[in-house]
């Protein structure tokens, strides 16, 4: 029997969200299950709600595949990264930043610096997973060497790349942003300072604060001893070793392709790794796929079964395969958020949520809580990023407000959130590559959630807010258009 489309009604699109947001809440969140099953069982109640509006396997497995094709491009960088840390073990650079971190950083200022060594990465790169997934690696196996909290460690590192992403011009997500509302790309960096310098700030007089009062003193020395001392053994440390590094910073630079830079990032590495240190091309080509094992190091009287756990826990990871378990998430979270999009149970929340908004703090907060319930149901930025921005574009046209104010909430409550979320991308991500959940660190990246505080303050007291002038010409004629009658 053919059915008749129609949109869902309100308590059948709310109970998708409901019923994805109980299942991997408990499940995941308190049971630590695996989240893959979790977001299948959200996808099949979402396809149950789309067959009653009157959709078919067809229309549903075309709009999960058209949505996973939007993703490629992040996995592309995902499995890049993947390489990249593979490489750069078996190069010896993450390895050295570890060595002379532990020798140069002192543990009172550890969370400072590694908010700002990340922050400056990823502005340079543009890609929060990029310096997380190198310097953040490395900056983690500094914390567990000084004794440092590990999850307090990751939220520095977090914050500090997810910063650095956001105030990007080479960012994705900084750049659709801007797209989307029609806004000039420096315009919209310049108007996010407003709440991401505060929130990073703050953050950093806490970081200040919890080291001085003695976090962190060395208090496992004959372990860093033996880990630097293995190191040492394994790896020849030269300038050379420096050089991944410099390719990517310039790349970066001159605005070069992320994708194509770092792979020829990593194939410096292999190299370095094999005049350097005596490795083989064979397990540096392993190193791209598997990554880096300590079983590779083929030095004289070198034995790596006597190495420490501490130690292979550092340089045994990388390789395209320690991503995939990822790629298989992003794959599980966007069937359930391409059936939830292409019935249309999105727009009708969003929609719901419009029609009470009266004031300017109320429609910023409407955009806060739009964003955040996408950024939880599809596990990405992008989605909140383009359908927001879409829908709400025109409502912030209406109340005069220039559309930079909008672009800044997606990103404070896109951007910032994502990496909180612990079946996001961003989250399966930081637990491959930092092994920990932001479960356990998000509460230590501190200006993730800061930013829409101070995004709401501002809606309700007026500062911070641009309102559509004369030298808003995209904003004028979109307003216009509007105005003027059918």
């Amino acid at each position: 029997m053919y059915m008749v489309k129609r949109k869902p009604t309100l308590f059948e699109a709310i109970s998708c969200i409901v019923v994805m947001a109980v299942l991997v809440g408990i499940g995941f969140g308190i049971f630590r299950m695996r989240v893959e099953p979790l977001l299948i069982a959200s996808a099949a109640y979402a396809g149950f709600i789309a067959k009653r509006t009157g959709m078919n396997w067809e229309e549903m497995e075309k709009a999960i595949s058209e949505k996973i094709a939007k993703a490629m491009p992040a996995i592309f960088i995902l499995f890049t990264v993947g390489i990249v840390v593979g490489t750069w073990v078996y190069s010896g650079t993450v390895p050295m930043m570890i060595y002379y971190g532990l020798k140069i950083i002192n543990p009172k200022f550890f969370l400072v610096t590694a908010f700002m060594i990340t922050a400056i990465i990823s502005t340079a790169t543009g890609t929060a997973w990029g310096s997380a997934g190198t310097a953040g690696v490395a900056l983690i196996g500094i914390a567990s060497g000084l004794g440092i909290p590990i999850p307090i460690a990751a939220g520095a590192i977090v914050a500090g790349s997810v910063f650095g992403d956001k105030v990007s011009p080479l960012s994705d997500t900084t750049n659709l942003a801007a797209l989307v509302t029609g806004v000039n790309l420096y315009d919209h960096i310049k108007h996010m300072f407003y709440t991401t310098i505060p929130s990073a700030l703050i953050a950093l007089v806490v970081y200040l604060v919890i080291g001085l009062k003695g976090m962190g003193q060395l208090a496992i020395p004959e372990t860093v001893s033996v880990l630097l001392n293995t190191l040492d053994s394994i790896y020849d440390w030269n300038v050379f070793l420096w050089l991944p590094v410099v390719i990517v910073i310039y790349g970066s630079i001159c605005k070069k392709p992320t994708v194509p830079v770092m792979l020829v990032s990593s194939v410096a590495a292999v190299f370095i790794g094999m005049f350097s240190h005596g490795f083989t091309f064979v397990d540096g080509i392993n190193s791209m796929v598997k990554g880096f094992n300590v079983n590779m190091v083929t030095a004289q009287g070198f034995d790596p079964s006597s190495v420490i756990w501490e130690v292979t826990r550092l340089i045994n990871r990388g390789g395209i395969m320690s991503m995939t378990g990822i790629a298989v998430i992003v794959f599980c979270a966007y069937s359930f958020a391409g059936i939830v999009e292409e019935t249309g149970c999105l727009s009708v929340i969003l929609e719901s949520f419009y029609s009470k908004v009266k004031t300017v703090g109320q429609l910023v907060v409407v955009t806060i809580i739009g964003s955040i319930i996408l950024v939880f149901t599809a596990g990405t930025a992008f989605i909140s990023i383009l359908m927001i921005g879409e829908l709400l574009k025109e409502a912030y046209l209406k109340k005069g407000l220039h559309l930079k104010n909008l672009s800044r909430t997606l990103e404070d409550a896109g951007t910032m959130i994502v990496a909180l979320v612990p079946w996001s991308t961003s989250g399966v991500f930081y637990l491959a590559t930092l092994g920990i959940s932001p479960i356990d660190f998000w509460m230590w990246a501190i200006p993730n959630y800061l930013c829409i505080i101070f995004a709401i303050i501002y809606a309700y007291t007026g500062f911070g807010i641009a309102k559509i002038d004369s030298d808003s010409k995209i904003s004028c004629e979109i307003i216009k258009t509007i105005e003027k009658p059918s």
